[in-house]
């Protein structure tokens, strides 16, 4: 029986379904004393197998954070059969594993309104002044998106990520998932990649670009902290509030050097030097303190290495503050993101590129699926520029609300696959802007939209017409 090779060596359909059968079947421990047989000059080569293919499905979503979930629940909506898959224990990605809290850009049509309503009646919304930036609560946020796709049919699994991809010339035929259950394959018609890190896509053999043109730098991880404080309203002079004025902005600065004095009264200066706190509820607030230089995201080393450090510095953080007394005495932090966060990833290549051109002019398209308004957000790429906290690369970068169109999220190299969220096809500096996860909500909704009618009606995602998506009009 012939091995399943790397997707990127160019295995096609024919021969991957030759090496599968239709029901699992267990690996004998005879196979597995083989392995150490074969094993020599550094190579092991696992014996070739049979992978289960355990169901099919009209579309597939890998990743559900933002972007993915809201895919998933707009494709099962409009009437698709929808597989959601999340390496997590949880849906809503950052918003949750990772512990963000607080949305950016937020949108008040389609999916976005109505997350923003039933969080409001569970009474789990913060910093209500504006729709468009808030605080929430994670743990609701957990339920609130199950809730909706058991409702909208989602046929979820957690604990489960996409580990190979393979293609029919240019079409994605079946992914491979790695959880308990072992190695399983599963096929559907269409596709969309929402892993924010462009995993699914790079599986499959697709072009992307990363990090910063010319040296490949990526912007830094961050981890979040909540932390529980003996009396919130005391920490007001700390607090971080919205910042679209000048004169809010001048606030935000004046306090996050206040905050940055009393971390190096701690003698704890924290590695990120626009340190925040969020109000979440009660007594409860989130620390955005740290960030983790030179990770890119195909390096599980790296990755581990920035997650237990930061979950250090985090810590000592805490307890240089609590050392402190006063407003900072008996702080306590309740958790740590399970997930750090990853500001950047893969770009994969659309049939459109969102480019730093697009946010200057404030471009049009007749297929918008979402208006970004968000600032160009380069975090310094590097622990030698720190100083200045998002560096001289963003100077002078001016931009007007634009529109992303839904050919940056449709696959250039494969015709039945989609992206949604910050691995959509854009440049270094306008992923700095549409990648904050008020914008990862339309776009997952409507790729999951085309996706589900493309596979209905038998087409391809690119001959779906963005009238027939139905989208809301932002207000």
């Amino acid at each position: 029986m012939a091995m399943l090779l790397n997707p990127a060596q160019g295995v096609t359909r024919r021969s991957f379904f030759r090496s599968m059968a239709l029901a699992g079947a267990a690996v004998p421990a005879s196979a597995m004393a083989e392995t150490e047989k074969i094993a020599g000059a550094g190579v092991l080569r696992e014996p070739a197998r049979d992978i289960p293919v355990r169901d099919d499905a009209d579309v597939i979503v890998c990743g559900a954070g933002p972007a993915g979930v809201s895919a998933a629940i707009a494709a099962a909506r409009a009437g698709a059969n929808t597989r959601l898959f999340d390496i997590n224990g949880c849906l809503g990605g950052i918003w949750t594993a990772g512990l963000l809290c607080w949305v950016l850009d937020y949108k008040t049509t389609g999916l976005a309104d109505e997350i923003t309503q039933r969080l409001d009646a569970r009474d789990a919304r913060r910093a209500q002044r504006r729709r468009s930036r808030y605080a929430y609560e994670p743990e609701e946020m957990k339920l609130l998106l199950e809730n909706m796709c058991t409702e909208a049919g989602v046929k979820v699994r957690l604990h489960t990520g996409v580990r190979a991809a393979y293609r029919e010339d240019r079409r994605l035929t079946a992914i491979v998932t790695e959880s308990k259950s072992g190695r399983e394959a599963w096929r559907a018609k269409n596709f969309i990649d929402a892993t924010g890190d462009g995993d699914l896509a790079a599986f499959a053999g697709c072009g992307f670009d990363l990090g910063q043109p010319g040296t490949g730098k990526c912007q830094p991880l961050t981890m979040y902290a909540l932390v529980l404080v003996k009396d919130a309203e005391a920490l007001k002079a700390y607090l971080t509030e919205e910042k679209d004025t000048a004169d809010e902005s001048q606030r935000y600065r004046s306090k996050t050097s206040k905050l940055m004095r009393e971390l190096h009264r701690a003698g704890t200066p924290p590695s990120y030097n626009n340190p925040s706190i969020f109000y979440i509820r009660d007594n409860v607030v989130l620390f955005m303190f740290n960030h983790e230089y030179g990770v890119n995201v195909d390096d599980a080393d790296a990755i581990t290495a920035a997650t237990m450090n930061a979950r250090r510095e985090l810590n000592a953080m805490a307890d240089g503050l609590r050392k402190l007394g006063g407003v900072w005495d008996n702080l306590r932090i309740i958790a740590t993101s399970e997930h750090i966060g990853i500001r950047e990833g893969r770009r994969i290549h659309g049939l459109y590129q969102v480019t730093m051109d697009d946010l200057a002019k404030g471009a049009r398209h007749e297929d918008a699926i979402v208006r970004a308004r968000f600032g160009v957000d380069v975090h310094c790429l590097s622990l030698d520029n720190k100083e200045d906290s998002h560096g001289e690369i963003t100077k002078g970068l001016k931009v007007k609300p634009y529109d992303v169109p839904l050919r940056a999220l449709i696959s250039r190299d494969l015709d039945n696959m989609l992206m949604a969220g910050r691995c959509i096809s854009g440049d270094f500096f306008a992923h700095a802007s549409y990648r904050v996860t008020g914008n990862s909500v339309p776009m997952g909704e409507a790729a999951g939209r085309t996706a589900a009618l493309a596979a209905l009606s038998g087409r391809l995602p690119a001959q779906v017409g963005i009238s027939e998506l139905k989208l809301e009009p932002e207000t």
